[in-house]
């Protein structure tokens, strides 16, 4: 049998370094699996979209798709555009069929690939006993995604870094600069920011500016090998049976 199309599913961006990241995330996927199709697509923004690759992929012959959103946590993009516009999808393409996998985080993937880009930016395991951390992500009105993110700077807390303070670029607080503020009163001597965010663009732009104030900033998790294993991990979930029953009433 031939295995269902990856399609990961950005959301896209005016800024052309998100689109470029995400090509190249999906090429080092097709480098860890050769021989699966994998195929990338965006909400808004960007081309191709989402409808237009469904499209394609159907006139083309393929019978099953797992849509796979490019999104760290459960916020409104998970929970309402994506299922839309695969909803119409499966609607207007009853010979496709469609399945959604699970969003990226949380998972100690993504936790390896934010650590990581921090030693690429001049920290060392060594390092995180005198350094606090900002954990910034996009921010969501989204309670449940706050959460998740507060959740993940206290497992961050507990592999060694001496504070860890979440923050947001938007809609929810703190604000990265306050949360840089914040470490320097506690006495913190050496804080560092931790972009939680998988492309550029404007958010991950104003976590950069609020960072102004820390001694290390580092990239974003971008096309990192951790990311690239974490896609695969979401695709081979959303291809089990179990997960296979569930997109048939989604």
């Amino acid at each position: 049998m031939t295995a269902p199309v990856l399609l990961v599913t950005a959301h896209g961006s005016r800024d052309p370094r998100h689109a470029a990241t995400v090509h190249a995330l999906t090429a080092r996927v097709r480098a860890l699996r050769p021989g699966l199709r994998v195929e990338t697509a965006f909400l808004e923004f960007n081309a191709p979209s989402v409808p237009r690759v469904l499209e394609r992929l159907a006139a083309e012959g393929a019978g099953e798709v797992v849509a796979l959103p490019l999104l760290l946590t459960r916020a409104f993009h998970a929970k309402s555009d994506v299922p839309s516009v695969l909803h119409e999808a499966r609607t207007r393409l009853p010979g496709l069929r469609i399945r959604q996998a699970d969003v990226l985080g949380p998972s100690p993937l993504l936790n390896a690939a934010l650590e990581q880009r921090l030693y690429e930016a001049g920290l060392s395991p060594a390092d995180k006993g005198s350094t606090g951390l900002v954990l910034a992500s996009a921010g969501s009105t989204d309670p449940e995604a706050s959460a998740v993110i507060a959740e993940i700077a206290r497992e961050l807390r507990h592999t060694g870094w001496c504070a860890v303070r979440p923050a947001f670029a938007s809609a929810s607080l703190p604000r990265t600069e306050e949360a840089v503020r914040d470490l320097r009163a506690e006495g913190v001597r050496r804080v560092a920011v931790a972009p939680y965010v998988i492309a550029p663009g404007r958010l991950p732009d104003r976590i950069a500016a609020g960072a102004a104030g820390a001694d290390v900033l580092s990239g974003v998790l971008g096309p990192s090998p951790a990311l690239a294993r974490l896609l695969l991990i979401r695709y081979d979930e959303a291809c089990a049976p179990a997960a296979g029953a569930r997109s048939l009433s989604a």
